[in-house]
């Protein structure tokens, strides 16, 4: 019965070159939503590290929102579980986060770009950080370095651009590639420069490198059961992980109730040429009938062939949805509300869902028209011919 679906399926290769369509592009929408979620996600978590730990103010959500005073930094940076560098000194970096709104490149349109001020130990905390123009910013200058991503979309980021904030003039002497992170949506800079700028008298969070990752547990414990400091600690993946879920729960709600919409479309579509197949076809169902065929076989031969259209547009649209991969987008992270530039990422569970969703499309489709064969009457059905 198998053989005998997939030959009919051939025989009338416009109608289900079309129904298949159909399933490919609605598997598609749903695939490249969910890709965006995972992209984002992806790129969010691989900015942070297991054996990193971030200080941030006790319930702030962010480093934009968190303050931490130069006393409890100073506080943190004795800790004895922070490693220590090449040059023998801690591995802590005290930074400053902060949004700007630039102007994007051939475009009237603006957009929050995050600026982070570093310290010493910033990039040895960070080691997919590299320059690949120019040369990193000098301290105590109103010098900055640009994340590729902020130098390809907004104006006057190129090297040796000037970009205006906080009241002066920043030259761009760097650009920096940080991989699939965060961090190529940013802007770097000297933290104790843009405190000044931006008239602050906190950092935002102070971040270490711990010797082991498994003494987490117990640097946690101290600094928060410290009097002295009004501060929470997380594991750097932790909290850049939880900087996606809400958009990343946004994207994947908004892709269920589209492709649930869109997903109407292409079942009706498979129903009615799963009903012509019947219809066309009524005749040769009332030989098999004739010949010993069981109505539980022609039932399975019709759902068999329902549900290779909807492998047929499962994979279809997952062979478009891959192409996404090779493209860049950019979106609002709605913890930070600034720009965040990421890649679609198709994930072996986005390959699974969306074939599973494409044969429930198909198997919805072809159930009726199924039953409907399987109760045909042998002699109505043989006359028919």
């Amino acid at each position: 019965m198998f053989a005998y679906s997939l030959r009919n399926m051939l025989a009338r290769r416009l109608t289900t070159a079309l129904t298949a369509g159909g399933m490919a592009l609605v598997v598609f929408a749903f695939a490249a939503i969910i890709m965006l979620a995972e992209g984002l996600e992806a790129t969010l978590v691989d900015s942070g590290s297991p054996q990193n730990a971030i200080l941030l103010r006790k319930s702030a959500n962010s480093e934009v929102q968190s303050g931490v005073s130069r006393r409890e930094a100073a506080i943190a940076a004795t800790q004895p579980e922070i490693a220590m560098g090449v040059d023998g000194r801690p591995l802590v970096a005290k930074e400053v986060v902060v949004l700007i709104n630039l102007r994007k490149r051939g475009s009237d349109s603006t957009s929050n770009v995050t600026i982070r001020g570093t310290s010493g130990a910033s990039l040895a905390l960070r080691p997919e950080v590299r320059l690949i123009a120019g040369r990193a910013p000098r301290p105590g200058s109103a010098e900055i370095m640009v994340g590729g991503g902020i130098a390809r979309r907004f104006q006057n980021a190129g090297l040796d651009g000037t970009i205006a904030f906080a009241r002066s003039d920043w030259r761009v002497t760097g650009i920096f590639d940080a991989g699939n992170t965060a961090f190529s949506s940013e802007i770097w800079g000297d933290a104790e420069q843009f405190m000044q700028a931006f008239r602050r008298q906190a950092y935002s969070s102070v971040t270490f490198r711990m010797r082991e990752a498994g003494e987490f547990s117990a640097v946690k414990q101290r600094i928060e059961a410290d009097p002295r400091l009004t501060s929470e600690l997380k594991r750097e993946v932790d909290y850049y992980r939880e900087q996606s879920e809400l958009t990343a729960k946004f994207l994947r709600a908004l892709g269920t109730a589209l492709t649930l919409i869109f997903s109407i479309g292409a079942v009706v579509g498979a129903m009615i040429t799963m009903y012509a197949a019947v219809a066309n076809r009524t005749a040769e169902i009332g030989t098999l009938r004739a010949v010993g065929f069981r109505r539980a076989a022609i039932l399975s031969a019709f759902l068999v062939e329902s549900l290779l259209l909807g492998a047929a547009g499962g994979a279809g649209g997952l062979l478009l949805a891959s192409l996404l991969q090779f493209f860049t987008v950019s979106t609002t992270n709605f913890q930070t509300f600034s720009e965040l530039a990421f890649q679609f990422r198709l994930s072996p569970g986005i390959v699974l869902e969306g074939m599973l969703f494409a044969l429930l499309m198909g198997l919805a489709g072809g159930l009726l028209p199924a039953f409907r064969a399987a109760r045909m009457n042998i002699v109505a059905a043989l006359r028919a011919a």
